[in-house]
């Protein structure tokens, strides 16, 4: 038999997971990553929080819950294993009136069904011995929540797919993705083809990943059209140095669940640093990380879509919140002072934006969960959303074993 050839679209943190994967089931195989960038992990997986989700959120059950809870593990042990910095810093979800006490409840609810370790309520008195600065009403208490180096871990990957064999290819766009008969003169029996710039390779197995790009990708190869990525930008402050001992860990508002964004939070990072954010607004473009920023085309695709507008039509008081953090900074750290009041504006200054990959279906509905899709030996991660990056080892793990299963590849 001949060697089995793999192909991963992407090297962001899950494509690289993938692609790991992928060597440890199938040792001996020919696996390249395609990474249109200079670098890997330049997009979702290196313009994040850095936190490592413990669970608290998602719904018991779905992928999100079990990959998450599994992906925690298997992140701590790599991290580990490579040098790259793990802390579990804690995190505290403060409730900030009564209205928001049955919330916080039904979070502890899921977070002890998800099976996340030493979760438990705190009153007034007890978040300040947790978080001296931090001011609520009561709160939830997650001890083992981290924060982590993602960049770390994603660059620790690649060298781990080189080690075994594999190839990263960077400056490698991926133009085209076809299924059936070959095009090129050597494909032979190969199922499925990938061309770039530098010519037409032919695989038995492609897995995408391409985060931002993920709808396209997958469309462009026979995919359906929907979930549609839509893209939010979230800014992010840092406090001044001499001010982060005000914040020891992680502290989050209580979520609204009507609306898929946290609002502004206080997280410290994995280099010591604490960020204030983010906030959440449609972006000129999927990779438009400096303010002024933009892509026509991404502009005409998100106002174009029906299903967008349908999205903001139902959620006008929170787009109105957040587009008043977006024009004005005191407006941000306004929200952030309801949690440490003792920030001022004096203490603040502008830092990183990311852009998060929203999927959204054609009726405005959000994808909640991870969305794999595709079938034989062409498959697409089309949503891995946070925690994405916290679940990347355990996503690879159940995309690698459900893709091998469709391609009848299983050793």
């Amino acid at each position: 038999m001949s060697k089995i050839r793999a192909a991963v679209v992407g090297g962001g943190i899950v494509g690289l997971a993938v692609a790991r994967e992928l060597l440890s089931k199938l040792p001996g195989a020919d696996v390249i990553v395609f990474e249109k960038e200079s670098a890997v992990g330049t997009h979702q997986t290196g313009h994040n929080s850095g936190v490592v989700h413990a669970g608290l959120y998602y719904e018991p059950g779905s992928l999100k819950a079990r990959l998450c809870r599994r992906g925690v593990g298997l992140l701590e042990k790599l991290a580990a294993d490579k040098g790259v910095t793990y802390e579990e810093c804690g995190k505290i979800v403060v409730a900030q009136n009564a209205n928001e006490l049955d919330r916080l409840r039904a979070i502890y609810e899921r977070a002890q069904a998800n099976g996340v370790p030493d979760v438990r309520l705190v009153g007034a008195n007890e978040i300040s011995d947790i978080e001296p600065h931090a001011r609520g009403v009561a709160a939830l208490h997650s001890p083992h929540t981290a924060i982590v180096d993602y960049v770390g871990i994603g660059n620790a990957l690649a060298e781990d797919i080189v080690t075994a064999g594999g190839t990263v290819l960077l400056g490698h766009e991926v133009a085209a993705i076809a299924t059936g008969d070959a095009t090129s003169a050597n494909a032979g029996n190969r199922r499925v083809s990938v061309t770039t710039a530098a010519g037409v390779e032919t695989f038995d197995l492609v897995i995408t990943c391409a985060g931002l790009q993920s709808d396209r990708v997958a469309h462009g190869a026979g995919d359906s059209a929907f979930p549609k990525i839509v893209p939010f930008f979230g800014d992010y402050f840092l406090l001044s140095p001499e001010k982060s001992s005000l914040v020891k860990g992680l502290i989050y508002p209580v979520p609204d669940p009507k609306y898929p964004f946290l609002g502004v939070h206080l997280t410290k990072r994995f280099d010591g640093a604490i960020m204030l954010g983010p906030n959440a607004f449609l972006s000129l473009g999927r990779e438009a990380y400096r303010p002024r920023d933009y892509s026509l085309r991404d502009i005409a695709d998100a106002i174009g879509f029906g299903g967008f507008w349908r999205f903001a039509s139902q959620n006008l008081p929170a787009a109105a919140r957040e587009s008043r953090t977006v024009v004005s900074t005191r407006s941000f750290v306004k929200e952030a002072r309801k949690y440490v009041p003792a920030i001022t504006m004096a203490d603040v200054h502008r830092g990183p934006r990311g852009i998060r990959a929203q999927a959204m279906n054609s009726d405005g509905t959000l994808e909640d969960d991870f969305v794999i899709s595709g079938k034989n030996r062409l498959i697409h991660v089309r949503n891995a959303p946070s925690p994405g990056a916290t679940s990347s080892l355990a996503i690879a793990e159940y995309v690698v074993r459900e893709s091998l299963s469709r391609a009848g590849l299983l050793p």
